[in-house]
């Protein structure tokens, strides 16, 4: 069996990267924010081309430099979570976005970086227009880009997806992927395997 896809959420401190994650594990929201000091694994499965994968998901509280010691980031795609009402946030991102490509180990091929730009439900907010950021993301990183609302579900399973269309494509050789993932769906469903 394939080793669990490795996915890594960092991002500052109140951007939603907790409740993006709780969205897509348990379809739950909560208006109340949680702050960790603490990273917390997750575990679920996706069915990518047919195949069985697990996920491990990792949110990590906001971190002052990448890698941190003690909190080693091994990751088969990092996801870099920011607020699009909050600048700093996003200056947070770039920041995490380089630290990541001066550390990346020489010869361990490219790890891909999805960019999240959280709380589209508060567009009005916004203090950078889209595209902006999706064109700076797309063309000169050369990163994923997606925006999504954790607080209404939105494109949280097109944010996963994409993370793992960026793995996958790498990992299994396919262009197009299909993908299934577990309990995000519907609830309450039995799957046998």
């Amino acid at each position: 069996m394939p080793p669990p896809f490795r996915i890594a959420v960092l991002g500052a401190q109140g951007v939603g990267k907790t409740a993006i994650v709780q969205r897509f594990l348990h379809d739950d929201y909560s208006e109340v924010a949680v702050s960790s000091k603490t990273r917390r694994m997750h575990l679920s499965a996706a069915v990518l081309n047919g195949h069985v994968h697990d996920l491990q998901i990792t949110d990590y509280p906001a971190i002052s430099s990448f890698p941190v010691s003690s909190l080693q980031v091994h990751a088969h795609v990092y996801v870099l979570v920011y607020d699009i009402c909050c600048f700093d946030s996003f200056e947070y991102v770039k920041t995490m976005r380089q630290q990541i490509l001066e550390n990346r180990v020489m010869g361990s091929g490219e790890t891909p970086i999805l960019i999240v730009g959280n709380k589209r439900d508060l567009q009005r907010g916004r203090v950078i227009p889209r595209h902006s950021v999706s064109d700076l993301v797309r063309k000169s990183w050369k990163c994923g880009y997606v925006e999504c609302s954790a607080k209404f579900n939105w494109h949280i399973l097109l944010l996963f997806g994409e993370a793992l269309r960026s793995v996958g494509c790498a990992r299994c050789k396919h262009v197009h992927a299909t993908i299934r993932f577990q309990r995000a769906l519907r609830r309450e469903r039995c799957v046998l395997m």
